[in-house]
């Protein structure tokens, strides 16, 4: 649960944020990265992405800070789920339901196909257009604003039409990847039913999702066939899927919402792990230090393999100025979940917070092994140049923050980090050369920039 971007789409640049700095429901939206959710979600997505024949490790998930019902994919395999959807659906099956719908789209080739639709709605717009500058020039002017007020409509029509058939399209595939997954298609049924009065609400007081996703009784209704007469229409949620889908929902209400509410929503007399994680990250964010430790002791005592329950702890220490008392937990985190790239930058953050030369050397090789897997963590490389400026290596520091401002799109910075790396490293080296390829890409990106 720490601030970092990964580099999905130009539109994210500058905008993760972590759990932990999060104020409440008013904070800004942006990005929202932690291990323990992401897993979760990915656990639930793999299966469906196979049955859709795709490859998992392709498919990206990222979990919006938006209060707003809404989901919706995104340049090529990227599934947008905002907070707000994650916290509005009643079940694990639900959350899958939609998550299959969006993974019809992708299957489908629906993003390409609605850039090219859209075109094609344009062209009869287009002509009515001209046709009503034509009648206006010929003295027309009643007919040529006809004309012309009436070309978005047109346009319009032709573009809902086809949207419409893309929908029911992506219900029923992601039914079919539910089914061939050995899961019900019932619980996308269930979320639809829950918001039907969306279709009678006008398009200002509209969830965004419904707005983009557009509900009708026929079109629940024909999914609700097609579900009922699966082979696994019976199937259930697990009870882990069930945990987990409440353990992800109370981080998240604990984590956006106000303590207080989150108070009233975990009262202490619910004893449940569900309600102790809730209220820990509420306590650490009022912050009642004591209260929160408490809270995650007694989580830890019934689960220590929990590593999400070793990382809140470590976090809770960290922001509490004590980094050095935040390794272990960290460092145990890490080992109950060693392919966990955000748990490697979690532990280096907490020995760069130790500050001496040799927890800065630790934190450099978990630094690379992240950075291995995901190279556009701007984050980490921001731990890594602190980690190098630990070491008095200057040259692999200022390159740490070339790699941390390239990977933001700000190539301003990094041309000059760049620039400043070359001159210390040793010429020819592979770090030399990877600064003067960002020098190259920079400097091409900034010539682009002023032209434009």
């Amino acid at each position: 649960m720490f601030p970092f971007l990964r580099h999905v789409r130009s539109v994210l640049a500058g905008a993760a944020i972590s759990l932990a700095a999060l104020a409440g429901p008013a904070c800004a939206a942006g990005q929202i990265r932690d291990a323990e959710i992401e897993q979760t979600l990915r656990d639930y997505g793999t299966p469906i992405w196979k049955a859709a024949n795709l490859d998992p490790s392709s498919v990206q998930i990222i979990i919006w800070n938006d209060p707003s019902l809404n989901a919706f994919v995104a340049e090529g395999q990227n599934i947008f789920l905002h907070t707000g959807l994650i916290l509005a659906t009643e079940s694990p099956n639900q959350l899958k339901g939609v998550m299959a719908h969006e993974t019809g789209h992708i299957a489908g080739g629906h993003l390409a196909r609605s850039d090219a639709n859209m075109g094609k709605a344009m062209r009869p717009a287009i002509i009515s257009i001209g046709l009503g500058i034509l009648a206006l020039a010929a003295g027309a002017p009643d007919a040529g604003a006809a004309l012309i007020s009436g070309s978005t409509q047109f346009a319009m029509a032709s573009y809902v039409r086809f949207s419409q058939v893309q929908e029911s399209a992506a219900d029923q595939a992601g039914m079919s990847f539910l089914d061939a997954s050995g899961q019900s298609g019932e619980g996308l049924v269930d979320f639809f039913e829950k918001f039907r009065y969306e279709e009678v609400m006008s398009d200002a007081r509209r969830q965004p999702y419904f707005r983009t996703h557009p509900l009708s009784s026929d079109r629940i209704e024909a999914l609700r066939v097609r579900v009922e007469g699966a082979a696994n229409f019976k199937a259930k949620d697990s009870d882990a899927d069930i945990t987990r889908f409440k353990m992800m929902q109370a981080k998240l209400y604990g984590f956006l919402e106000t303590p207080a509410r989150t108070l009233i929503k975990y009262p202490e007399k619910d004893t449940s792990q569900p309600a102790r994680y809730a209220r820990a990250v509420a306590a650490y964010r009022v912050p009642d230090t004591g209260k929160a430790l408490k809270e995650i002791e007694a989580l830890v005592q019934a689960d220590p393999n929990n590593p999400y329950f070793q990382e809140l702890w470590g976090q809770i220490l960290f922001e509490g100025g004590k980094a050095k008392e935040a390794v272990p937990h960290d460092r145990l985190a890490l080992k109950l979940r060693p392919d966990s790239a955000l748990l490697q930058i979690n532990l280096a953050r907490s020995l760069n917070g130790v500050g001496d030369e040799a927890s800065a050397k630790e934190a450099i090789g978990l630094l690379q092994k992240a950075v291995a897997i995901e190279a556009d963590n701007a984050f980490a490389w921001r731990e890594m140049a602190i980690a190098y400026d630990t070491t008095q290596n200057e040259g692999m520091a200022r390159l740490a923050s070339a790699e941390q401002s390239f990977s933001i799109g700000d190539y301003a910075q990094a041309l000059n980090f760049a620039q400043r790396a070359k001159k210390t490293l040793p010429e020819g080296s592979a770090s030399w050369r990877r600064a003067s390829d960002i020098v190259l890409v920079a400097e091409n990106e900034a010539r682009q920039k002023r032209r434009g």
